[in-house]
Formats: C-alpha cells, sequence, structure tokens
C-alpha cells in the first residue's frame, strides 16, 4: 500500500470490529469426467483438503457452477463423492452418457471469422509485487501454446526486484517491459504498445490463469468478427481469511456460469446497460481485439489504480467498445483464479475504491462521450433504486452478517459520491505543465 493509499484507508470508516469465527474455506476444482481427483485453482498440483470446501464444478472442462462440502482429513473419498453429489443435486448437470464435448452450450456469436489461429498476448502489470508474480507467471507460461506472448509490465518500481525475478526465472519466456509513470492505466497502455498479438488480454500480477484461459478466450472472439471485447469467469484462489470470504460473498461470481452478449445494434432489456458495464465483466480478466482497443486510444490515464480515480479504467473501455458498435461477450470457459485481500482493513480501502472507480468511470464516460449525459441524467433515479435493490451481494458460500454489509455498501456509496470529482482532479493534475515530461519506458 502506497502513501495515498494509506491516507485513503485513513479516511475510510472501517466495518465493525468484532472477534472472527470464521475458519478458512479451501478452494478446489472437480471436473466431473474425473471425479476421483480433486485440483487445486489453476490446475497447480493434486488437492486432498480437510474441513470446508468450495468446489468449482466443471463437465468436459466447461464450469457448471459453486457447491460446498465438509472433508475429513484422511478420508478424500468421502469429500470427492459429497461433492459429486451436491453437484448432481445443485446444478444443472447432463448426463454424463450423453453430455459429450458437442453436447455444451453454445458459445455467443455466430462463425464468421476466416480459418487461422488467433494470437494473443496477455499483459500483466505489477508495481512492486515480486512476490506474488511466480504463482501468476508460472500459470500463464505453463500454458504452453507458441501463439501466446507473456509481457509483463513493470509500472514505476522502487527497485530492480521484479525485472530481476523476470530476466531470472523466466528469460525469454516473459517480455519485461518498464513504465516509468505510476497508474494502471499507463501501465496497461504501455503492455498494450508492446503487443504484438490479434488479441490482447489482460490479468493482475495477484492473478492465477486456468489451463484454458486463453483458448477460450481466443475462441470466443473466433465465433463472431463483431466480438471486440471478452470477459471470463473470475473465482477466489483461496478464502483463507474472514476478508477474503467477506468480499466473495460481496462480490461474488454474480455473472453467472453462462456465456451471454451485449450489443446496441439489438434492443436491450435493460435500458442501463450501457451504463452499468460491471456486470460485463472485470480488470483482472478482460481481452480485446488489438486493433479496436488501440483505435478507442486504449485506456483512459485518468482512470484506475494509481490515481486519485482508483478504478472504472475497465468499466470504461467495455463502455467505449459497446458505443463504437462491438459486441461484448462474457464467456465463462475464460476462468482466472484471484487472491484476494487478506485483511478487513485492505477490504474496506478496496471496496470504498470499488465507489470511487465506478463514479469516477461516469465521469470520464460523459467527458469522452458529452452526448450521453442527457441520458445517464433521465436514467439515473431507476438506476439508484436498482443500485440499492440488487446491490452486488450474491451469497454463494455462506453467510456475511448484515450489519458488515451494510458497512461495506456505505463505504461503497461513499466512494460514488467523489468519484467524478476524483477523476476531474486527477485529469487536472495530469495536464499541469511537467505532469507527463517523463513520457517513455523500456523494453525488451
Amino acid at each position: 500500500m502506497n502513501g495515498s493509499d494509506r491516507r485513503t484507508a485513513a479516511a475510510c470508516p472501517r466495518p465493525a470490529a468484532r472477534d472472527s469465527l470464521y475458519t478458512p474455506v479451501r478452494v478446489v476444482d472437480l471436473d466431473l469426467d474425473e471425479p476421483s481427483g480433486l485440483r487445486s485453482p489453476g490446475g497447480l498440483g493434486a488437492d486432498d483438503p480437510a474441513g470446508r470446501v468450495l468446489a468449482l464444478v466443471r463437465l468436459h472442462g466447461h464450469p457448471l457452477g459453486l457447491v460446498t462440502a465438509t472433508g475429513t482429513a484422511g478420508d478424500s473419498a468421502t469429500l470427492r463423492r459429497a461433492l459429486v453429489d451436491a453437484a448432481h443435486r445443485e446444478l444443472p448437470v447432463p448426463a454424463l452418457s450423453t453430455a459429450t464435448p458437442a453436447a455444451r452450450p453454445r458459445r455467443v456469436g455466430r462463425a464468421r471469422v476466416p480459418a487461422g489461429p488467433l494470437t494473443v498476448s496477455v499483459i500483466v502489470c505489477t508495481r512492486d509485487r515480486a512476490e506474488m508474480l511466480p504463482r501468476c507467471l508460472d500459470s500463464l507460461v505453463g500454458i504452453g501454446s507458441p501463439a501466446i506472448e507473456v509481457i509483463l509490465v513493470d509500472n514505476a518500481p522502487r527497485t530492480d526486484a521484479t525485472e530481476r525475478l523476470v530476466r531470472s526465472r523466466y528469460g525469454d519466456r516473459v517480455r519485461y517491459v518498464r513504465e516509468p509513470l505510476p497508474g494502471l492505466s499507463r501501465a496497461r497502455n504501455r503492455g498494450l504498445a508492446a503487443a504484438r498479438g490479434d488479441v490482447c488480454a489482460f490479468t493482475d500480477d495477484d492473478a492465477i490463469a486456468d489451463s484454458r484461459w486463453v483458448a477460450a478466450l481466443a475462441e470466443a472472439f473466433r465465433s463472431d468478427d463483431r466480438i471486440g471485447c471478452v470477459t471470463g469467469l473470475v473465482l477466489p484462489a483461496e478464502l483463507d481469511t474472514e476478508a477474503q470470504f467477506v468480499v466473495e460473498e460481496y462480490c461474488g461470481p454474480g455473472r453467472g456460469f453462462a456465456a451471454r452478449s451485449w450489443s446496441l445494434r439489438e434492443p436491450l432489456a435493460d435500458p442501463l446497460v450501457q451504463f452499468s458495464t460491471g456486470r460485463f465483466g472485470m480488470g483482472a480478466n478482460m481481452a480485446f481485439r488489438t486493433d479496436v482497443i488501440r483505435s478507442l486510444g486504449g485506456f483512459d490515464p485518468a482512470t484506475g489504480t494509481g490515481t486519485p480515480s482508483r478504478g472504472g479504467e475497465d468499466l470504461l473501455s467495455f463502455q467505449q467498445v459497446l458505443t463504437a458498435g462491438h459486441t461484448v461477450a462474457y464467456q465463462p470457459d475464460a476462468i482466472i483464479w484471484h487472491r484476494h485481500r487478506r485483511t478487513m482493513e485492505a477490504l474496506a480501502t478496496q471496496i470504498n475504491g470499488f465507489g470511487v472507480g465506478f463514479g469516477a468511470y461516469l465521469a470520464a464516460a460523459i467527458a469522452h462521450r458529452p452526448s450521453l449525459l442527457a441520458e445517464l441524467v433521465r436514467r439515473l433515479p431507476y438506476g439508484v433504486w436498482r443500485w440499492h435493490v440488487s446491490h452486488r451481494v450474491t451469497p454463494h458460500v455462506g453467510r456475511v452478517d448484515t450489519d458488515t454489509l451494510r458497512s461495506l455498501r456505505r463505504l461503497e456509496r461513499r466512494g460514488l459520491l467523489y468519484g467524478p470529482f476524483c477523476y476531474l482532479f486527477t485529469v487536472w493534475q495530469q495536464r499541469r505543465p511537467g505532469a507527463a515530461g517523463r513520457a517513455g519506458g523500456q523494453s525488451s
């Protein structure tokens, strides 16, 4: 946490302190094709957990949903049977005898793209978190496809620890790029400028990529040449602490396990869809056709972590792709496992940042396209009501006490109110004479 983050954290009210009775939940991956085995998130080896367990259930690699069970040390067979039984009881599982790969749910789009593989540039941005990188980068280089390049953008580093790690551990398997100016959007733009792929996929340094992540993204793009952006499913890599459990309950995989798409070429069931782009996905798991995102100017440097705006760059990019006439698709087969914040203090800061980032995104969207203002004002009362009655919370692991959820909602609402002012301040700050005088970077 940098100095500005500490000041923000100190200014944010905290969920009420209390004695925690939380016990860790182990996260595992179970494919019904192989019910005799459980794997850790990202397929990083066999797992034999005890205690409370949350399992992602798949069939032929396709995610069906989440189930829970309790394991006993030394009795993994009983746990596996309990998870399989829960899957058949709670999820729409086709009969294994008829569930061939061809019977999997139909993907978004239609086959119009010419034959030939898509090349994918995977861009990971980081700042002074070298200790987190190996699990992320190991999962990416482990995909092992010649059609993939991995780019690590080192954003305004204070030391050379990240560069030394990348060069010593990964060699030419990971391209190291440095962006000297702080800010996640600037770092993503640096990676975008260095990318050689037809598609640019973005994830975070605290994420673990599923082995089929890139293939699923590419498959979605190949299904329809009108798709300009694809997002995927984000699941917890661990639920070791109460804060990790709470944020998963607060946000959760609310986008579901069915493929979807959005386009302004067709009538919209929800008139707010072009503003509430958080339903499309999140920055930890998003990909764009490279020519599309470049044509839109990349990411707005006045949004994103590392600026007073604290976020919103992903939501803005989704909105810009949509309003430019392209389709945004959600593909749950493209799975990223995310390591959430581990402390309640960090969680409170993050939730407040969600609100700030969303407010900043709305201000940025209007700044880029002023004609949206009238539509936003007209829809605002309906949007506030929808936000109030159907907010983020989608419990799927267990229960979080009401006081904690209310406190987090207040933090997010408070952030939302001053988010637009944070965006305007960031724009002013970056336009001051000399503010962007140190442009450039190093890549190899």
